[in-house]
């Protein structure tokens, strides 16, 4: 909308000097009898304000016509100098096509994660997403806070409120894989499930909820998965009390205590057709890459902890493989030259 009133405007003030030089090719061609050519030439002369002579003397009427198209000429002109210089002083050119370069962006991105506000619960997902190579796209209102991270994510910020629909598209919902909601109100988490639901019934949608009972209604809208990020971080701190060392590795493990190791889940869908259905004593994974199958995900979304090696890969079921980033590329590679066999 913003885009469509600042170049309207140029678009006046350019048709208001196209007019111009019309009207005044038209005059003299009627006043003056001129060919068309010397009817242009005239006009340019005359609004241009350059001093050159007539094409050919001019009449009392065609005189009287002249001053007036300089007049006419001089308050259009300055008027379109006016809208076009403030157009870029007041920056909303260069935000015009910095917004054409993200929209061109975003356009590109396929199973990207969008993610609703940069608050303090935002910036942590926008860290780990980065350190795990995961494209995403930010919606944020605040300006100051779309400044402050600008640097660091350039042309995945994308300024608007979430809770409408049209910034929820131009984010690329239609192509998204999740969408975390971060917004500090709980009214606003819940519109923003509520439609990016109705958008995108296969979107794997996350949010934040700060009041006891606001988890159930986020569920109820869509949500997949709600985190009460105080009572968590409540937990965690008592956890840390009882049985420290366990609770340090579970985070050591997960990504947050260091980059080389890493918590993996296998689909699947991901494997290629040669490992489907086999057991995990087949799919040698341990000998193969180096990494450890911890845990294994049924298809009616049971988890097992240290699953028996006779546990066959079905569909929708789930591995989860420990290992270091080497071991995890290594077993990924080994997918990827299977799938291409």
């Amino acid at each position: 909308m913003r885009n469509f009133v600042l170049f309207r405007k140029i678009y006046i003030a350019l048709g208001l000097i196209l007019l111009t030089i019309l009207v005044g090719i038209g005059g003299y061609m009627i006043i003056e009898h001129f060919r068309f050519f010397d009817a242009f030439y005239m006009t340019i002369i005359t609004v241009g304000t350059v001093g050159f002579g007539e094409v050919h003397p001019l009449s009392d009427a065609g005189r009287l016509f002249t001053a007036f198209l300089i007049i006419t000429s001089f308050g259009t002109f300055a008027n379109a100098i006016f809208t076009i210089s403030r157009a870029f002083s007041d920056g909303e050119i260069i935000q015009y096509f910095k917004d054409l370069r993200l929209n061109s962006a975003i356009d590109k991105l396929e199973n990207h994660v969008i993610i609703c506000g940069y608050g303090r619960n935002g910036k942590e997902a926008a860290h780990v997403l980065k350190n795990h190579n995961q494209r995403f796209v930010v919606i944020e209102e605040k300006q100051p806070v779309v400044e402050s991270m600008s640097a660091r994510y350039k042309e995945l910020i994308l300024i608007g409120d979430a809770t409408n629909d049209e910034v929820l598209v131009r984010a690329g919902i239609h192509k998204a894989k999740a969408l975390i909601t971060t917004l500090p109100l709980d009214a606003d988490n819940v519109f923003i499930v509520l439609s990016a639901r109705a958008l995108n019934s296969k979107l794997t949608i996350i949010s934040r909820a700060s009041a006891d009972n606001s988890d159930r209604k986020l569920k109820t809208a869509g949500a997949d998965n709600v985190i009460m990020p105080d009572k968590i971080g409540g937990a965690h701190m008592a956890s840390l009390v009882m049985k420290p060392d366990v609770i340090e590795f579970l985070d050591f493990i997960t990504g947050q205590g260091g980059d080389n190791i890493k918590l993996e889940e296998i689909t699947f869908d991901n494997l290629s057709p040669s490992y489907k259905h086999k057991t995990i004593r087949e799919l040698e994974i341990r000998n193969k890459s180096g990494a450890n199958i911890v845990g294994f995900k049924t298809a009616a979304g049971d988890y097992i902890i240290n699953p028996s090696p006779d546990t066959a890969m079905i569909p929708h079921a789930k591995l989860f493989v420990l290992g270091t980033v080497e071991q995890i590329l290594k077993l990924k590679k080994l997918f990827s030259e299977q799938s291409t066999n």
